[in-house]
Parts: structure tokens; sequence; C-alpha cells
């Protein structure tokens, strides 16, 4: 009789426990920008944001950039920090050339940008400035997506077909040299099988998962458990069949819980089989919030610390919020944006055409 009341007593302190932890979670009901940066030549769809909370970013027409705390003197002499986004380099391929950038990643000692479009090229950007193109693509049908690190020493940047798969290339020397996988190891890619590049997130990694999220007239998960050296691909219900049809994006909370968003941008209001979820690492997939909730959106983030139930989904026809795992979905704004990464439980970084901002969730 005593153990069980002492086992009673437990069980009732876990879960009232457990219910406290539930509560502690925000909730968002509106979102304030602070422009950091206008530009009506600027369009940026590579951003990320590392771990000391500095942002990169790289633009379509060959700038890299930062976001970062500046320190002034006001007109007292005090000292004040200021945040801003910078560009700090345009690169020019062959002088003649200006790489369109659609992916950027960071490792502790170097910042990778990956340009779309034949050719193809990868720049290592390093305190030296000595910035060398360390992987190059000159197949007509060269066209790369995303590019992400399981580690300081190991990255993957996935492209559209050239053969009979996905193109998938990978580091293990930490960025200095790239290589392509062969067919014999990846899927075959289904007839029209792409992906887009209009947000870098294409990919979403956990630990040594990767999950890689393809999209056209055909919208698959390849999944990888060993950072790219055995792959799996897996069915999704997400709407597909057309060019401009499937998932945009992919963000996994943990090994088990994963979001996808998408649609079709040239019917941006459509909101039919357009975000769908994952309980099980990606193996299958249900669709949420069918007919209702935000149409083409091109990113979703999970939001950090919210227990794989609050996410935000932004495009260029504004911003939605689910507290609930994306089954429903609160309208926040009509701006518009392309990506977005989050520095903490409340506060984003978002760029897309001709700005990048600071957005706080309240």
């Amino acid at each position: 009789m005593k153990h069980s009341i002492i086992f009673l007593l437990l069980v009732t302190i876990f879960f009232s426990c457990e219910k406290k932890e539930q509560l502690k979670l925000k909730t968002f009901s509106e979102v304030h920008f602070q422009t950091l940066l206008q530009d009506s030549t600027l369009n940026v769809r590579a951003l990320e944001i590392d771990k000391e909370g500095v942002g990169i970013f790289a633009s379509s027409n060959g700038n890299l950039g930062s976001i970062f705390k500046e320190r002034y003197l006001d007109m007292n002499l005090n000292h004040k920090e200021e945040l801003v986004a910078r560009i700090f380099h345009t690169i020019h391929f062959k002088k003649d050339s200006i790489p369109n950038f659609r992916s950027i990643a960071k490792t502790r000692k170097s910042t990778y940008a990956l340009g779309i479009g034949s050719p193809a090229i990868l720049i290592k950007v390093s305190e030296s400035y000595d910035w060398p193109i360390v992987y190059q693509e000159n197949h007509p049908k060269a066209f790369y997506d995303s590019m992400e690190f399981w580690n300081d020493q190991e990255g993957i940047a996935i492209g559209d077909p050239t053969d009979d798969c996905m193109s998938v290339i990978i580091t293990r020397d930490g960025g200095n040299t790239w290589n392509k996988l062969s067919c014999d190891v990846l899927p075959k890619a289904k007839e029209g099988e792409a992906a887009f590049a209009a947000s870098d997130t294409n990919i979403a990694i956990v630990g040594d998962h990767t999950w890689v999220a393809t999209g056209g007239k055909a919208s698959r998960i390849l999944y990888s458990p060993d950072k790219g050296n055995t792959w799996t691909v897996y069915d999704t219900p997400i709407v597909q069949g057309l060019e401009t049809t499937g998932m945009y994006s992919i963000d996994f909370y943990d090994a088990l819980n994963g979001f996808a968003i998408g649609g079709d941008y040239t019917k941006a209001d459509a909101n039919i089989k357009n975000k769908i979820k994952t309980l099980d690492g990606g193996k299958t997939w249900t669709v949420v919030s069918d007919g209702v909730g935000p149409g083409y959106r091109s990113c979703v983030q999970y939001v950090p610390n919210s227990n794989a139930q609050q996410l935000v989904a932004i495009g260029f026809k504004g911003i939605d919020y689910s507290s609930d795992a994306g089954n429903t979905w609160k309208h926040l704004s009509d701006e518009g944006f392309y990506t977005l990464r989050f520095l903490n439980d409340s506060v984003a970084y978002a760029a897309g055409n001709g700005r990048i901002s600071k957005l706080t969730f309240k």
C-alpha cells in the first residue's frame, strides 16, 4: 500500500510538471518588423544564422553580406549598438558573369555560397579573402538548390538531376573538395522530379539524419540515416504533377517530427494538399490544414524550444503561424519574404525581394 501511494505521488508530480512545461510555451499573435537593409536590386533566398547569432546571406546578383551588431558613439559619446545588415563583397565569375546565389552555409572557419545554373559554382569565403571556387559543374542541366553542413568537416548540397538521379555533392574535408555521388547509390529520379531554389530549405539535418525534399512532377523525400552514405526514398501526398508543384521547404524539429510546405507559386492562394507533416522520421506523411490556412509558401521553420508544436511559414504572400504542429494556422502579416531563420524562440531574420529584416514575434 505504501509503495502504491508513492507511485501515485510520483505520477502526479510528473504530469503536473509536464503540464507546467507545456504552459510555458509562448504563442504568437503578431509580428513586428525592423528593416536592416533595403535595396531595390537585392534578391535574397540564401540566409543562415551561425551559433554566435551572426547572420549571413547571399543574393541572386552575386552579393555576400552579414547581419551583425555594429558599435558606434552617439552624440553624447556613449557606446551604442545597432543591428545592421551589410553587403561586404560582390562575386564576379570570370569578370563578365555574376553568380546567382541561392544557397549559403557556414562552418566555424568558412562560409560557402553556391550558385544555380551552369556553370554552377561553389565559392569558399574565408578570412584570408582568397576565395577559391571549390566546386564547379558545367553540365547544361546543372541547377543547385540547397546546401547544409552536418558538422565542420562534412556538408551536402543538392540540385536537379543531370542524369537519372538528383544531383548530390558532398564534402568530407571541411569544404575544400566536393564530390558528386554516383546515381548507383541514389534513388532513381522520376520523370519531371527536381527541386526548388526558393529558400535554401530543401535539406533538413538532425544529427546524422538527412532529409531532402524534391518537387515538380514528383515530390518525394530522399532520406539518409548516415550523412549521405546510403539513401532511401519515401513518397509524399503533397500536391504534385506539374513543374511548379510540390515541396518547396522542409524542416525537422527532431529525428521524428518534420513538416514540409509548398504548393504552386503560380497559384499562390491555392491551399489544397500543400502542407504535410510526419511523426515517424519521414517514412509516412499526412496532409494537414487541407483547404484552409496558407497557400503557397517558400519556407517553413519550427520555432525553437516549441516541442515540435510551433511553426512559421513565409512567402511572398505573407507570414503564417501555427501553434499546434501545423493543424491550424493564423495569418500574421501580408509582408512578403522568401526565407527566414530563427535566432531564438521569438526573433528571426527574414530576407526577400529588396530587403532583409528582423522579425520579432509576440
